[in-house]
């Protein structure tokens, strides 16, 4: 795949390149028609315990089509020092994820991957504020709502945006 400006993602978000934590590469296409609930994680924040809100809200609703993506980032008191590998495990380990992990990347700055240059962009351009910022896309490429990373996954607000974009 080429690589794409950091400052200059795609305006399709499905044609936003991703790789997953296997390694893997592919295009935010593949969920395509799915309700995204997009974070920014780490294994050593104290906000980590969220990894069982995500896996909770996916068990929840993956059969209506949610997504939870988590990509890991180790911006913020470099709190996310392992190896993609070593996060997979933690993650598995620890929380049972079940849902896709992206290869760990920059949210913010120069080397800020393109997923996250888009989905600031696109929900008032503000620079992600720390570790489990979540942000809600909807089945057509469009970002819904941004979440402070101390918003918890059963918040009303959150779950009524999820609700109110899921089919019955």
């Amino acid at each position: 795949m080429t690589t794409q400006s950091p400052a200059t993602p795609p305006e399709n978000f499905y044609d936003i390149e991703v790789t997953l934590n296997n390694g893997a590469e592919t295009t935010m296409a593949d969920w395509q028609g799915h309700l995204l609930l997009i974070v920014n994680t780490a294994s050593e924040c104290g906000l980590t315990p969220q990894y069982e809100g995500l896996q909770k809200l996916f068990e929840d609703y993956a059969h209506r089509g949610l997504f939870v993506i988590g990509m890991p980032c180790n911006q913020f008191g470099n709190q996310e020092p392992g190896t993609d590998e070593e996060i997979a495990e933690f993650c598995t380990t620890n929380f049972g994820i079940g849902f896709p992990l992206l290869a760990k990347g920059d949210v913010n700055g120069d080397n800020a991957h393109p997923l996250f240059t888009f989905l600031k962009r696109h929900s008032g351009g503000a620079d992600v504020e720390w570790n489990f910022e979540k942000f809600l896309v909807s089945e057509n490429g469009e970002v819904l709502g941004r979440f402070a990373p101390k918003t918890e996954l059963d918040d009303d607000e959150l779950l009524d945006l999820v609700e109110e974009n899921l089919p019955i």
